[in-house]
């Protein structure tokens, strides 16, 4: 195994080191000076104030509930798309264009695109507010659908690719044996795609955590309301940059705590 490892090494041209050193450098660099130029002694202090501890606590209750309705609407799209290979090419591309596009669309055109339809003059909104009173933008509602509209992704296409790298021989075997559908889904699908669930939704919690874009032209900016923590960091940057620092640190130590804990599992298909 280590000569193989050595051969694979060794297939590598030496000219492809510098660039790859210089992508490294672009990728890692940054978040050396975010370390380097933390004000260490003071981060207590800054991160106990009233307007950041607010912040962090909208944030990890609607992260959390974001990623709760993300699993119960995500993971039955997922089995929906992992069995629409057998589906026409027209249906089936625009099945999967429609759950990916929120990944490379502008997270400002998210918004945007919530608000038509959601506002109180929006496609929806409008019958919402007519009918039942009802005003989603600007509220704490709005910053929990903006998290799903640019999160559930990430969740969808993990569970995604486990349903596809599962064996669907226990599916068939529990059906035969006179289980129902729900009772299948329930007692051998899930337990199958577990850890694709599990990476999904720590991917899923992750990035709604760091929303920004969608949630300040959906929700806008009211703190304890929807000033999120990276809204809140935005905001410090222009009047107190340490605390904005310590909120970044906040925010880096989330996402390299949840990228450790998936153990080279954000990839389906791919570990360490």
């Amino acid at each position: 195994m280590q000569a193989s490892d050595r051969r694979r090494r060794s297939l590598l041209a030496p000219v492809l080191w510098v660039p790859a050193a210089l992508a490294l450098a672009l990728l890692g660099l940054p978040l050396l000076a975010l370390v380097l130029r933390a004000p260490w002694g003071r981060l207590p202090e800054l991160l106990a104030q009233t307007d950041v501890l607010q912040a962090l606590a909208l944030s990890l209750g609607t992260g959390l509930m974001s990623t709760a309705i993300a699993l119960v609407l995500g993971i039955p799209l997922a089995l929906v798309l992992a069995r629409s290979a057998t589906w026409p090419a027209v249906p089936r591309r625009l099945l999967r264009a429609l759950v990916t596009v929120p990944l490379v669309l502008p997270p400002v055109v998210g918004g945007v695109a919530l608000l038509l339809l959601l506002g109180r003059r929006g496609l929806a909104g409008e019958w919402l507010y007519a009918w039942f009173g009802i005003t989603v933008p600007f509220t704490t509602a709005a910053v929990v659908i903006a998290q799903v509209f640019v999160a559930m992704p990430f969740l969808v296409l993990a569970v995604e690719g486990a349903l596809r790298a599962s064996d669907r021989r226990f599916e068939v075997v529990a059906a035969t044996l006179g289980a129902s559908r729900w009772t299948v889904f329930r007692r051998v699908t899930l337990p199958l795609v577990a850890p694709g669930v599990s990476a999904g939704a720590l991917l899923c919690f992750t990035r709604a955590l760091g929303e920004f874009g969608a949630t300040i032209t959906f929700a806008g900016s009211f703190p304890g309301v929807t000033q999120t923590l990276p809204i809140a960091t935005y905001l410090q940057l222009q009047t107190d940059p340490d605390a904005a620092i310590a909120l970044s640190l906040v925010l880096m130590a989330v996402s390299v705590a949840v990228l450790v804990s998936l153990r080279d599992r954000w990839v389906p298909g791919v570990t360490g």
